[in-house]
């Protein structure tokens, strides 16, 4: 890549930290480092790469779009992932949040329910060389079931209301972020499971398209 542009990545990259993230109150020094170091240019289609660091959702393709840096940022501080534990992402988007998991966590599990998006973001993961610890599967979140329980979760789209089903992903003391409710007034919420009860913590208002089978019911009114 020409050195020119690379620079401007870098710059870029660093005015996405300083004027983005750390005013939105991301002050975790290791989420900070992460977002400094990433190349987030390497996970958005060739298109969109001069956008990488704007404040933007941007399109990834089949009317999917990626996360604004700064909400990355509020869930990786609101994870708050350690080196020991295990992570599930539902919704690998480019694979850019999986990658800054995978760089906080010990291993990071990828639920994606559209096989092209699964496919695209396991490349982009490979060509910067951070699927290390990060595998991709090719599933459904409403409907995926396992034995294994994880120390944190995350649901890059949004739920009318949280399923059930998505508590029973976390072990012991984990915690799942999720953004629930209804548009103009969604709200991203920390669930953590404390001696088997959940504890709901609401964190900020935004809004994101809904995960695929958990918007609500069409109202009609006569």
């Amino acid at each position: 890549m020409n050195a020119s542009i690379r620079l401007d990545f870098d710059q870029a990259r660093e005015a996405m930290v300083e004027q983005q993230i750390r005013p939105w109150d991301v002050l975790d020094t290791r989420v900070l480092e992460v977002l400094a170091q990433l190349p987030r240019e390497a996970f958005v289609p060739a298109a969109y790469r001069a956008l990488a660091y704007a404040d933007l959702a941007l399109p990834l393709g089949n009317g999917t779009q990626t996360l604004k840096p700064v909400l990355e940022g509020r869930i990786l501080q609101a994870l708050a992932p350690q080196p020991h534990e295990a992570v599930l992402l539902a919704g690998a988007g480019g694979g850019y949040l999986a990658a800054c998991l995978g760089r906080l966590a010990r291993e990071v599990l990828v639920l994606e329910a559209d096989p092209g998006l699964a496919d695209a973001a396991r490349a982009n993961l490979a060509a910067a060389g951070l699927d290390g610890n990060v595998r991709i599967e090719h599933a459904d979140p409403l409907h995926w079931r396992s034995e294994r329980r994880f120390d944190a979760a995350c649901v890059t789209a949004a739920v009318d209301s949280v399923p059930p089903a998505f508590l029973d992903w976390l072990a012991p003391g984990g915690r799942l972020f999720v953004v629930r409710g209804r548009a103009p007034a969604m709200e991203a919420v920390l669930v953590r499971n404390e001696a088997g009860a959940a504890r709901i913590e609401s964190l900020f208002e935004t809004e994101l398209p809904y995960l695929a089978g958990a918007a609500p019911a069409p109202h009609f009114q006569l």
